[in-house]
């Protein structure tokens, strides 16, 4: 049977989807401001806005927004959307490239102090925009949501005990099926469609402890208090 021959093209697709853009430090630098960081989210949530759209939605001046919005196009993470506006009136999008600071192609730009400030202050961000959304959905959602769409929301946690070799098999996987699904339903515009966010973390627990192969573990037993 011949083999799809789009197949290896797509997955190719998914992984620099998921690894995301790389930034040089001046990228990075200009990103690192909490204002930019909320308009590249809400961009990427909610999808295209104005400059006063924005600082509807962020309590902020619509000058504060434009000013910004300018710096964040002029270092490629937003864009006007073409054929959408007047002059007057200047419609923006997220540039659809996603960015991963803890891939390991970052390791150079975040290493110097400065680097490494702004990486901590774009993670930071991203972590309160994080909380924020799911605590809206936990505390409001079941008043203010239909039925048929908690019934198919969830929020949950799974612990296991992986190798490396586990985990990077674990994560080909989501990246497989982020590239069949989730590439596929991005930014349609069909009725019934609203903003969705699903998040997906694999990470080893930082204090916990290695199994240690056979040989090993008797070379150094393990004593218990």
């Amino acid at each position: 049977m011949a083999e799809n021959p789009t197949t290896e093209s797509e997955e190719e697709d998914a992984h620099k989807a998921f690894a995301g853009r790389i930034l040089d430090l001046e990228s990075l630098k200009a990103l690192a401001h909490p204002l930019r960081v909320h308009i590249v989210d809400m961009l990427s949530t909610y999808g295209s806005f104005t400059a006063s759209g924005l600082a509807d939605r962020l309590g902020e001046s619509s000058g504060a927004t434009s000013y910004h919005l300018r710096q964040l196009e002029k270092h490629g993470f937003v864009r006007e959307v073409q054929g959408k506006g007047t002059g007057r009136e200047r419609w923006w999008e997220r540039t659809p490239v996603g960015i991963n600071l803890s891939s390991r192609e970052m390791k150079e730009t975040t290493a110097t102090p400065v680097g490494r400030a702004a990486s901590d202050l774009v993670i930071q961000e991203w972590k309160r925009s994080r909380a924020r959304v799911l605590d809206d959905f936990l505390e409001r959602g079941p008043d203010l949501l239909p039925d048929a769409w908690l019934d198919v929301s969830t929020v949950s946690t799974m612990n296991t005990r992986l190798t490396r070799e586990q985990m990077n098999e674990l994560l080909e996987a989501w990246i497989a099926l982020y590239g069949e699904y989730i590439e596929k339903y991005k930014g349609q515009e069909v009725p019934g469609a609203r903003p969705v966010q699903i998040h997906f973390d694999a990470f080893p627990v930082v204090d916990g402890e290695e199994t240690p192969d056979d040989a090993e573990s008797a070379r150094n037993p393990r004593e218990d208090p």
